[in-house]
């Protein structure tokens, strides 16, 4: 079961993409033109979500796959692009709303079914694959390896995720973001070592069944992210 600690921070983003800042990362996540700043974060981004998808298979005819903070969605409608069955899942109904307006016909056998809730739970099912690309990065680590573990107890073939990696550029980043206007400034990001992290997922009974696949760190500007793959064994 999630954490006090989980719940209590699921609350804060729930807040934050789903009031505070939800126009500013529908531009965001847009073609539209965006200041400097954003611009690098947009390139981080863009990348990330390649290098993930270049992770799963070329072909995910007949695989599900769970899309674990879809956001506005554009991860997963390249995976349903290659055929995949996907569940879109967000805590913030406006983000999901977005990604519906901005989705349309696929061709083929794939779909997205979206949801507003929290990537967390059972009832969404079992899968194949399941990407969560920067949405633990606000959690602490004891509680992104729950989350994971209970994700593994529902996957067949892989987790990929992204974690801010503890740098002395990104705590400087981090710095100078507080002083952006409230409006632009996204939930403080947890930085966690990477050796940190990979022990507690060593450790962890419900990861057992898992080994350490890709990993990649992107940095573009104002956005670091390190992604990580656990392959089942």
């Amino acid at each position: 079961m999630p954490t006090a600690t989980y719940q209590t921070r699921r609350g804060e983003l729930h807040e934050y993409f789903d009031r505070t800042a939800i126009r500013a990362w529908e531009r965001l996540t847009s073609d539209a033109p965006v200041s400097g700043i954003r611009a690098t974060v947009r390139a981080g981004r863009d990348a990330m979500r390649a290098t993930l998808l270049s992770w799963l298979p070329a072909d995910l005819t007949g695989r599900r796959l769970l899309d674990a903070g879809c956001g506005t969605g554009a991860l997963a409608l390249e995976a349903a692009k290659r055929g995949a069955e996907v569940v879109a899942v967000d805590i913030a109904p406006g983000l999901i709303e977005i990604a519906k307006q901005r989705t349309g016909e696929i061709a083929g056998p794939g779909r997205i079914t979206f949801l507003a809730g929290d990537m967390f739970y059972p009832a969404l099912g079992r899968f194949d694959h399941v990407v969560a690309m920067d949405s633990l990065i606000h959690y602490a680590p004891q509680d992104t390896v729950r989350v994971l573990a209970g994700l593994a107890e529902r996957t067949d073939g892989s987790i990929a995720f992204t974690f801010a990696p503890r740098t002395a550029l990104l705590s400087a980043m981090h710095a100078a973001g507080r002083f952006f206007p409230r409006g632009d400034r996204a939930p403080s990001i947890v930085p966690v070592a990477e050796a940190k992290l990979r022990r507690l997922i060593e450790h962890d009974a419900g990861l057992q069944g898992f080994a350490a696949g890709h990993h990649r760190r992107i940095a573009s500007g104002f956005y670091t992210s390190h992604a990580l793959e656990l392959v089942r064994r």
